[in-house]
């Protein structure tokens, strides 16, 4: 059994906010569950090129916005998923931080970041 708090995991400062990962490759779970701050006001260009990934919106709100500007705007209850390994902006309401419980799957390392001075999607 694997039991961790917020207190004692992973923390990466990914550049628009924070990421900290409760479950890595390491675990041998095969998935990834992080609990991730996207600072109030920011707007991230992401895409996962290995991995899937679903987030769930548990404070805040902004919007998931596809490169062909389909936009979904995100409140708590709401849970997207990037099924397709699909370029995104991520986009964070100016009042308040936006924060995400995400799955990855395949397991994330643990230590990896955005590039978000790219002149594409920051990608991992």
């Amino acid at each position: 059994m694997i039991v961790r708090n917020l207190d004692n995991v992973t923390t990466v400062d990914w550049g628009n906010g924070l990421s900290r990962r409760f479950l890595l490759e390491v675990d041998g779970l095969g998935y990834t569950v992080t609990d991730t701050t996207v600072r109030a006001g920011t707007k991230s260009l992401l895409e996962y090129r290995r991995h899937l990934e679903a987030c769930y919106c548990i404070e805040g709100s902004g919007e998931v916005v596809t490169l062909d500007n389909t936009t979904h705007r995100i409140t708590p209850g709401t849970l997207y998923a990037l099924n397709e390994h699909d370029a995104h902006y991520l986009i964070a309401d100016p009042d308040a931080d936006l924060r995400l419980v995400c799955v990855f799957s395949p397991a994330l390392r643990g230590d990896e970041v955005h590039s978000l001075d790219a002149a594409g999607p920051s990608a991992y």
